[in-house]
């Protein structure tokens, strides 16, 4: 159980996990798979810096990619997930 007290971790998940094999980013987030499961252990200055990151590491993804997720504008938030298929 997590202590009341301490504070909470800022987080970019938005809970749309699938990793493109191109990129090596996860299309929810933008963070590499190492990045995700470290998340947790990094500094504080460490995810200030990934999270620093995330807007730029979007132009490695295809753009067809994100469309999938309903999300093909930069900058735009995910709003709805469709389903993989290819």
């Amino acid at each position: 159980m997590a202590d009341p007290a301490s504070p909470a971790i800022a987080t970019p998940c938005v809970k749309v996990c699938i990793v493109d094999a191109r990129s090596g980013l996860c299309l929810g987030c933008l963070r590499t798979l190492a990045e995700i499961a470290g998340w947790s252990r990094l500094s504080g200055a460490e995810r200030d810096g990934v999270m620093a990151e995330l807007p730029a590491r979007r132009a490695r993804i295809a753009p067809g990619r994100l469309a999938r997720f309903g999300e093909d504008r930069p900058g735009a938030p995910f709003t709805r997930c469709k389903p993989l298929l290819a």
